[in-house]
């Protein structure tokens, strides 16, 4: 008897759990390896998950903007739109990479790249990753308002 309220609590889990789209118009979805391809070549990582998932982990010198927090601040001008921005969460069940995805595309950013397997691939294939920002250089460091 006692099992049947976990069992209950793990399917509506399930029933909850909602699986990112396969792409977002106006931007390319990339897999692990593309992934690590732009890392090796400059490109912008956007960390969308919430600021405890990120002090666990997150892809070396990724930005933090937390969907639900500071990422609209990416709307604002003075951000060059041709800069090349790879957005990620946690996993393919995530849709707030999705959405994030979706907004700077709708801001004029040209050169949009959804990671959709997101940070558990990065980390399952041991590429660099970081806690926080000790030892990480930041692409630049924003003032805060």
């Amino acid at each position: 008897m006692r099992l049947l309220p976990i069992l209950l609590f793990c399917l509506a889990s399930l029933v909850h759990a909602q699986e990112a789209p396969m792409e977002v118009d106006g931007a390319m979805t990339v897999n692990v390896l593309q992934a690590r391809y732009l890392y090796e070549r400059g490109a912008v990582f956007i960390d969308v998950r919430p600021t405890r998932e990120w002090s666990w982990g997150h892809v070396h010198g990724a930005l933090h903007y937390e969907l639900a927090g500071r990422f609209d601040e990416l709307a604002r001008p003075d951000w060059p739109r041709n800069m090349p921005l790879v957005i990620y969460c946690d996993s393919d069940v995530c849709p707030h990479g999705a959405e994030a995805v979706r907004m700077a595309v709708s801001w004029g950013y040209r050169q949009v790249f959804y990671f959709r397997e997101g940070y558990f691939a990065w980390q399952l294939l041991d590429f660099p990753q970081g806690k926080g920002l000790q030892g990480e250089r930041l692409v630049f460091n924003r003032p805060e308002r």
